[in-house]
């Protein structure tokens, strides 16, 4: 038994990502959703956000996408996004602020707010929409 699957994270305008991973979270249209081999089979429409990708060696790559079509085999993830890019080496900080001094890491998921809403939705919005 695997216990990888196989993940393509593709664009309008090139292929972004292709390889095997332990697990996949992204936010669909109901929520969050963690990926793991033998999954049972999906299509859902994705939020704009971030992709998590723990690759098979355990190192873990973020992915930002402007929303797009999730579809899940037992051994194969399929992100057909409408646009995307990799994680945070590929934003800029917000006006007023530097960028921090290690970007190769992907920050933990962000708390929601007091009104709901995650930081993460706010923090797409300021870096690449």
């Amino acid at each position: 038994m695997s216990h990888t699957l196989r993940v393509d994270i593709v664009s309008a305008e090139a292929e972004i990502f292709s390889g095997d991973a332990q697990l996949v979270v992204a936010t669909g249209e109901m929520g969050e959703l963690g990926i793991a081999p033998r999954h049972a089979p999906l299509i859902t429409r994705l939020k704009p956000g971030h992709v998590d990708v723990v690759l098979a060696n355990g190192e873990r790559q973020q992915f930002w996408v402007s929303g797009g079509i999730l579809e899940v085999q037992p051994q194969v993830v399929t992100v057909l996004a409408d646009t995307a890019a990799r994680g945070p080496t590929r934003c800029r900080p917000a006006r007023g602020q530097t960028a921090p001094a290690d970007r190769s890491s992907p920050q933990p998921y962000p708390q929601p707010t007091a009104t709901g809403q995650s930081d993460r939705r706010n923090r797409w919005r300021r870096c690449c929409g």
